[in-house]
């Protein structure tokens, strides 16, 4: 089989109608509108689509911490958004059960959590099975600090386990609308002459290469980018568009008591936690800190570190729970409208789109906040503002939580019968890959080294790596094994791993040992740079007491 692997046409002084600088969930969305609605857009990012804040988050599509700041208009808004994604997306987003665990004397009221918990189910569109919920509550309540009275509130939220696949979900869908899309690629600089933006500097890493293209309009949409992006261009801003915080999250293996739903708590200060099984692993986090410093170089704090393990040991003090049990931590910046004087946690959800015209330059655009459930909404409203004509996309019909289940699994068999793998690799397949594993298959079926898996204990394989490189736009290991099939964050992912998996590509992608050693070499610092392993010498007995 032929693989494409840098099938990037060139695009030195070609002309766009639209470009969208920002490689994220934000700036995917909006590329896809707007090459949707016929215009002639291109996308670039500096790094992978979706390595930025969208691999970074707490990996849930929620409003209920909108819904705490009484802004229901929004809450109700991004709930019929989070319904829509799920209809559409019934592989990789989830409706499922939480619990939220509140101490008694903790900060919240149980009247007002009730009272708005109520209003939550009455905003939230769909609809799960129960069975069993009752053994998790039971289950948690044993797990918990047995010398503190808890009240413990059930729930129904989304989870995307993996934003990263959403985002090449949208590139493909992008790019089959006619969009170009360059990641590993940077903005020098925008080209302003005569009071507009009217084009782009930029330079291809993997070709070191430098070009101009032309835009009648351009979008920035690069998340806690967007003010240095300014900067770096000479464009001069009135204020601030945005406000940066810093979310860290540790993930620890999973321990003996471990909830097998998401739980809703609050942390040893009692801000806001989530425990949530993610991966086979359990995800705790976030911490909300300010931070509008090099969003390229960020890490969590130690303290941030400790103060989510401490959390996490407090509300399981039975676990036993050490510093050993940390895989590693992983941190990034969101940005968040531009509010002065605001802590980090009262600040708005919302998301922002600064029209530079503002500023006295015409034809740019800025958008600033957001969130996955909102931004196909925000990427609708940046094209109206553009003067793009939007199609009304038609409401998928209704998937109720618990038959979403079915529909994966008869997916997985489908796909277990043609390629002949088994149905457990089939359905991993398949949560991952939705209807495109059909894509997969037919790679499949070329050859047995194909179907082989990733490394020994992943259910995924060589056939969807192969599909990343020729019709994903991957270009590095990175980009596959921790995006585009996220194999890499699995528990069971060690240097070992990251060997063989280099190994059984470099056979399918006719890689010599040079080459298979660069990639090898480069994705091993880059996930070291991701998925950090935290210092030694944490304190936790104190948050046992």
């Amino acid at each position: 089989m032929d693989i494409p692997t840098n099938n990037r046409q060139p695009i030195a002084g070609q002309h766009f109608q639209v470009a969208v600088i920002g490689g994220g969930i934000m700036g995917m969305a909006i590329a896809r509108e707007c090459a949707r609605a016929g215009k002639r857009t291109l996308l670039v990012e500096q790094n992978d689509f979706g390595s930025g804040t969208t691999s970074r988050t707490t990996r849930l599509v929620s409003a209920l911490r909108v819904l705490e700041r009484n802004d229901i208009a929004h809450a109700r808004e991004m709930l019929r958004q989070r319904d829509r994604l799920v209809r559409e997306r019934p592989h990789a987003m989830r409706p499922s059960h939480f619990l939220m665990a509140l101490p008694e004397g903790g900060a919240r009221s149980t009247m007002s959590v009730r009272a708005g918990l109520w209003l939550y189910r009455r905003m939230a569109g769909s609809r799960i099975d129960v069975s069993g919920f009752e053994m998790q509550r039971k289950k948690l309540e044993r797990a918990l600090d047995a010398g503190r009275r808890w009240s413990l509130f059930e729930y129904e939220d989304a989870q995307c386990e993996f934003p990263e696949r959403l985002v090449a979900e949208w590139a493909t869908e992008a790019m089959r609308a006619g969009a170009v899309l360059r990641n590993h690629t940077q903005v020098l600089g925008i080209d302003l002459a005569h009071g507009r933006a009217r084009g782009l500097a930029l330079r291809d890493w993997h070709s070191n290469r430098e070009d101009k293209i032309e835009a009648t309009c351009i979008i920035n949409a690069t998340g806690p980018w967007a003010d240095r992006l300014c900067q770096r261009s000479s464009i001069k801003l009135r204020r601030p568009m945005i406000s940066g915080v810093r979310g860290s999250h540790i993930v620890v293996a999973r321990f003996p008591g471990a909830p097998d739903t998401g739980v809703y708590c609050e942390a040893v200060d009692g801000r806001p936690l989530h425990v949530l099984p993610w991966n086979d692993q359990i995800l705790v986090g976030a911490t909300e800190i300010a931070d509008n410093s090099d969003p390229g170089k960020t890490v969590a704090a130690l303290d941030e570190i400790e103060y989510l393990m401490q959390s996490l040991v407090r509300l399981f003090p039975k676990s036993r729970l050490s510093q050993n049990e940390i895989r590693h931590a992983f941190t990034g910046i969101r940005a968040h409208p531009y509010e002065p004087n605001t802590e980090p946690s009262k600040l708005s959800w919302r998301y922002a789109i600064h029209d530079h015209a503002d500023d006295g330059l015409a034809r740019m655009l800025s958008v600033v906040g957001g969130s996955l459930a909102t931004a196909s909404a925000a990427a609708e409203e940046c094209a109206a503002k553009l003067g793009i004509r939007v199609s009304s996309a038609k409401m998928p019909a209704a998937i109720d939580g618990d038959a979403i289940l079915p529909l994966v699994d008869r997916w997985a068999g489908e796909l277990a019968e043609a390629i002949g793998i088994s149905e457990d690799s089939a359905h991993a397949i398949v949560e991952w890959h939705g209807p495109r594993a059909r894509e997969i298959a037919r790679i499949a079926r070329t050859g047995v080294e194909m179907r082989a898996a990733l490394c020994p204990h992943s259910q995924h394989i060589v056939a969807e790596a192969v599909h990343a490189y020729a019709n994903e736009q991957a270009m590095t290991l990175g980009d596959v094994l921790l995006r585009r099939v996220p194999v890499a964050l699995g528990p069971c992912w060690s240097e070992s791993c990251s060997r063989e998996a280099a190994l059984r590509l470099s056979a399918v992608m006719g890689w010599n040992d040079e080459t298979t050693g660069a990639n090898l070499e480069a994705f091993e610092m880059e996930r070291a740079s991701f998925l950090r392993r935290p210092r030694t010498g944490m304190k936790l007995d104190a948050a046992a007491d």
